[in-house]
C-alpha cells in the first residue's frame, strides 16, 4: 500500500521535482503552494505523507507544521529548505519535523530521507 502523500511548495518547480519523484513509491494525492492550503488539504485528505516547505506566503511551513502535528502527531512530514535556514530547521525540528531535505531537491537524498524514516 502506497502512502497518501501531500506536496508543499511555493515554487510550482519544486512542487513537480518532490511529486514526480515521490510518485512512483507514494500516492500523491494533491499539492499545495502555502502553509493554509496545506492544512486545508490536509484536512481533505488526510494525508500519511507530507512534504513542506519553510517559507511561504499566507502561512509557514513551522505554522502549518505545527497545526497538522496538533490534529495528527503520527503524519510524517519531512521539511524542504534551502541550506541557509538552519535556525528555522532547528524550530521544525521543535514543531514535529520527522525528517528534512535541503534545496535545491535531490530525488535520490529525498527517497533516502523517506526511506530513513519509514525504516
Amino acid at each position: 500500500m502506497a502512502f497518501r502523500t501531500l506536496v508543499v511548495d511555493d515554487s510550482s518547480f519544486q512542487r513537480t521535482v518532490v511529486s514526480d519523484t515521490l510518485d512512483e513509491r507514494f500516492d500523491v494525492v494533491d499539492t499545495a503552494e502555502n502553509g493554509q492550503e496545506a492544512v486545508e488539504k490536509f484536512e481533505e485528505y488526510e494525508p500519511e505523507v507530507i512534504t513542506l516547505d519553510i517559507v511561504m506566503p499566507e502561512m509557514t511551513g513551522i505554522e502549518a507544521l505545527r497545526e497538522i502535528k496538533t490534529r495528527s502527531p503520527e503524519t510524517i512530514v519531512v521539511m524542504c529548505t534551502s541550506v541557509e535556514q538552519e535556525e528555522k530547521m532547528r524550530q521544525a525540528a521543535k514543531a514535529g519535523a520527522d525528517g528534512y531535505v535541503t534545496k535545491p531537491v535531490s530525488e535520490t537524498k529525498l527517497l533516502e530521507e523517506f526511506d530513513s524514516i519509514l525504516e
